[in-house]
């Protein structure tokens, strides 16, 4: 099994920036704006045809914080990840010196009885030697000079942990990736109390403040043998209400997140309704071709007239994705999430589907024989055999003539019959039509010499009349 490997130290010290350089990837949030990261992390870094699971961590002993609960809530997902992991990278900063801070966390760091790496940042431009000198005092082994940002010393030193866990790492094939699920919606509906009750433990950050969560976090897990990546994302708001350069990209992130997701669970705030924000996030979805889950969370504190209402706010407004799939849920107590399983492990199936291309030209044919296309100045728009393009979105490719002529209307019509044909759950089908060249297009047909002498005979017999 990998070993698991946490980064841990004070707001600003490039926690984050040295997760992304390990693990050759921008999934940490990066900012100079200190508290950039609250919750934890995951991701893999590879070294020497080697993996290793690394924790990105929020900073420790934040006396900067605006919200000391919120701190305390950080400082315990940092203890938690020090806690799973078998070593720890601990960071302090190397143009700050030695601080009071990092004197008293020193003390905790011995206490979990673990290897510890102490590791000088923004060492770049200045003397090794110099600038490890006084961190020496803390006791926990020779100090390391890197730097995060243009990656110095870092081959060295994941040499070293090679060296003390050398049976530890496992090659990277046999870390299997697995379904990736989205969580998106507004600020404050639930997202991360979703998480946490998917999970069945705290592993995200919540709190009644909205924008808790800044990051998108990813979390691989497995449930009864199947493995799953849950990516946890920011709240989006609706651009005009965003002016925080943290909340920005914060809302790029997401995006990325749901470009990477398979399946995507949109949770909504059931006691607001679905709002315009909302439809918003339902269309970036239905655009994209994703798997979606309609979640409204706290449910349970609705009235009977409130859910009515709610209801029919949904057969409203909901034509344009009839395929999503809606659960009502209390991410809070748990009532309907355990459901949610079942549909993913549906919508995961309906992603490896195989179909022949006679089995896909049938179901057109079928289509045709309940419902033909319309006519375009008198032509009937031909529709001849269609086969699967992909999975990710399910694809269906049509080939024809007249295509670019075929209304919008006729291809919801064929996409509703392919879905309930192919029997899909929650999974669009995207459309795609396809004609063939015609070989003799621009081509003159060159007359025989008969051809040529009848031609003739029968322009004087016309002009003869």
């Amino acid at each position: 099994m990998a070993i698991t490997i946490a980064i841990v130290g004070r707001p600003n010290v490039g926690k984050s920036t040295l997760f992304n350089h390990l693990t050759r990837s921008r999934n940490a949030l990066v900012s100079d704006q200190p508290g950039m990261t609250r919750d934890r992390q995951y991701g893999f870094a590879e070294f020497a045809e080697r993996r290793f699971i690394l924790i990105d961590t929020g900073g420790l002993h934040d006396s900067g914080a605006t919200n000391p609960a919120l701190a305390d809530g950080v400082e315990k997902q940092s203890f938690t990840a020090m806690t799973e992991a078998d070593a720890v990278f601990w960071l302090v900063d190397g143009r700050d010196g030695l601080t009071p801070v990092d004197e008293s966390l020193v003390k905790k760091l011995r206490q979990l009885n673990k290897p510890v790496y102490l590791l000088v940042n923004k060492s770049e431009g200045l003397d090794k030697h110099a600038v490890t000198a006084e961190f020496h005092a803390l006791g926990v082994g020779t100090p390391i000079a890197i730097s995060s940002k243009r990656g110095s010393g870092i081959a060295a030193l994941m040499e070293t942990v090679m060296q003390d866990f050398p049976l530890a790492a496992v090659p990277s094939e046999e870390m299997p990736e697995g379904l990736r699920i989205g969580i998106i919606g507004r600020p404050n509906v639930g997202k991360s109390t979703l998480i946490n009750r998917l999970l069945g433990e705290d592993r995200m950050l919540t709190f009644e403040q909205p924008g808790t969560t800044r990051d998108s976090i990813r979390i691989p897990f497995q449930r009864q043998d199947r493995h799953y990546v849950l990516i946890d994302t920011a709240g989006v708001r609706r651009r005009a209400r965003i002016s925080d350069t943290v909340e920005k990209l914060s809302v790029v992130k997401t995006l990325e997140a749901l470009d990477q997701a398979q399946v995507v669970i949109l949770v909504i705030d059931a006691t607001e309704g679905l709002t315009d924000q909302d439809l918003t996030l339902l269309g970036l979805t239905a655009e994209s071709g994703k798997s979606l889950l309609l979640a409204f969370n706290k449910w349970d504190g609705l009235g009977n007239d409130q859910k009515q209402t709610v209801k029919k706010q949904l057969d409203r407004r909901l034509d344009f994705a009839d395929y999503a799939v809606i659960h009502f849920i209390s991410a809070l107590h748990g009532t309907g999430v355990g459901k949610l399983f079942q549909d993913i492990d549906r919508i995961g199936k309906a992603q490896t589907l195989e179909s022949k291309p006679s089995q896909v030209t049938e179901i057109l044919e079928a289509a045709l024989a309940t419902h033909q296309p319309p006519l375009v100045r008198g032509r009937r728009i031909k529709l001849r055999y269609a086969h699967l393009g992909g999975h990710n979105p399910i694809r269906i490719i049509i080939h024809g003539n007249q295509i670019e002529h075929v209304p919008m209307a006729y291809q919801r019509y064929l996409a509703n019959v392919f879905r309930k044909k192919l029997k899909l759950i929650g999974t669009p089908v995207l459309i795609e039509f396809r004609s063939g060249t015609n070989p003799y297009a621009g081509k003159k047909n060159e007359l025989s010499k008969r051809q040529t002498a009848k031609r003739r005979r029968l322009i004087r017999h016309v002009k003869k009349r």
